[in-house]
């Protein structure tokens, strides 16, 4: 896990990132106020536009609530990011981030395309474990997305125990629920925004991707599976989520360990109103409360376990995404959920397997965790500094060669097209000339080998790590 997380932290590492140049401002109404956005070279950016009310004071531990301004909110910064630990020094966190933290985050960002209308939209849901991170990092810039026709937001989420906790005090004043999975209620909240808002900034609510990484692409999945999110979206993308078979804790295990932590808090016998009344440090200096969980049953947002559902052929009717690295070891549960999802609507399924080429002493054995990330936003230059290890000129046009750019372009391609595909597509065109099927058992259940050199493989030859043996090219199949 904590070479995972150094992955993570150093894979999107935080820099000075602009890619193209500002020109002059541009402003959207929308169902909750006005919104004053940067217009750049291909795109109207808007950051911090709040999707919800704070959930501060009352409102935490609460389905987030609506939210509305009078005047012009300028959308011109992003805004703090999601209460969560941070480095002493300064330096990014393992979620890549480094900046000011509030209880007071619930926020979005847009990279909207210029002068479209109709645009494909995709909300990115961003990892870190459910505990750091933020929609902010410069690795999830959508300048590229915009560019290519696709509207991409950029969410904050509540993280830790702020996000996934349970104790009966709370779970009594809900009468019924929801409750206790506050970090996927918050990315609900965001989605009916976004359904309600997507075409005055000119996308197409009728075309919602939902996608994440890691903690994100559990989200995702939970989504996927959750009578609740229903309709919200019409697409999902599971990038490198070692989640899908793990059981979900029911709400009652949840509320004894949230008593546990109370009690660790000096509240024994903790009412609704002194859990408030902590501080959110206070709060999170419990370990179990700084984590929180990531998936509790609490019978309205979730019903039962993600590969449950899938298993039975009840999840939400969505076209799927989903895949991992070469060098991660999480391909036991995309493969289930693979194989299972295709009965119903198509599934896609891609194994990533690039390393930049300044990296590749550091990572020899294939793509880490993470690995991905700036190939699909296409936004390499956003870690120059860490390719250059040190070097004099940590400039992206130094580090970034000619083959990591043209496997950024080919990957980003390849999201791009699924944003853009119908619902009821079977295959997309990706890349000059590359077709990527939908699984099935006439094509041996087809994953398209995402690299510098792109082929279709039969989902039967990829291979997981045996058992205490690390991931990399000793137990990889090749072709």
């Amino acid at each position: 896990m904590k070479r995972l997380g150094l992955a993570l932290a150093a894979l999107i590492v935080s820099s000075c990132a602009t890619m193209t140049d500002v020109s002059s401002p541009g402003i959207v109404d929308t169902t909750t106020g006005s919104v004053e956005g940067t217009v750049i070279t291909e795109a109207v950016v808007f950051k911090g536009i709040p999707y919800a009310a704070p959930p501060v004071g009352d409102l935490r531990w609460r389905e987030p609530q609506p939210v509305r301004w009078d005047g012009i909110h300028e959308a011109l910064e992003f805004r703090p990011a999601c209460t969560q630990p941070l480095n002493g020094d300064g330096s990014v966190n393992l979620g890549g981030y480094a900046g000011p933290v509030s209880e007071d985050c619930l926020n979005l960002n847009i990279w909207a395309p210029r002068g479209a209308t109709n645009a494909p939209v995709m909300v990115w849901l961003f990892g870190g474990g459910g505990v750091v991170g933020s929609g902010s990092v410069p690795t999830y810039d959508g300048s590229a997305f915009a560019r290519d026709g696709v509207m991409l937001v950029t969410i904050d989420y509540r993280l830790g125990g702020l996000g996934g906790w349970a104790h009966p005090a709370l779970t009594a004043e809900k009468a019924g629920g929801p409750n206790a999975n506050y970090a996927l209620m918050d990315a609900m909240a965001a989605l009916r925004w976004v359904k309600a808002n997507a075409a005055r900034f000119g996308g197409d609510p009728s075309n919602i991707t939902l996608f994440g990484e890691s903690a994100g692409a559990t989200m995702t999945a939970n989504l996927v599976t959750s009578p609740m999110a229903r309709g919200l979206f019409e697409k999902a993308i599971f990038q490198s989520t070692g989640s899908l078979p793990t059981p979900g804790t029911p709400l009652a295990a949840a509320e004894a360990r949230g008593e546990r932590s109370a009690m660790a808090l000096g509240l024994p016998d903790a009412t609704a109103e002194q859990l408030r009344a902590l501080s959110a440090d206070q709060f999170l200096a419990d370990r179990a409360a700084g984590f929180g969980l990531r998936t509790i049953i609490d019978g309205v947002v979730k019903t039962a376990s993600i590969m449950d559902v899938f298993e039975a052929g009840e999840e939400n009717d969505v076209l799927l995404m989903l895949g991992t690295n070469s060098d991660e070891g999480r391909l036991v549960g995309t493969q289930r959920v693979a194989s299972h999802a295709e009965d119903g609507s198509a599934v896609f399924q891609y194994f990533f397997d690039y390393v930049p080429e300044a990296l590749r002493e550091h990572d020899p054995n294939g793509a880490p965790h993470a690995g991905e990330l700036p190939f699909v936003f296409d936004t390499l230059a956003t870690y120059a500094p860490l390719l250059a290890k040190g070097a004099a000129d940590t400039s992206a046009a130094s580090v970034v060669t000619a083959q990591d750019q043209q496997v950024a372009d080919f990957v980003h391609s390849c999201w791009v097209a699924f944003a853009k595909a119908p619902v009821d597509t079977r295959q997309i065109e990706c890349g000059q000339d590359f077709t990527w099927p939908a699984r099935s058992g006439a094509n041996d259940h087809a994953v398209a080998w995402l690299s510098d050199e792109p082929r279709i493989v039969a989902a039967q030859t990829l291979r997981s790590p045996p058992n205490g043996a690390e991931p990399g090219r000793t137990w990889r199949d090749e072709e």
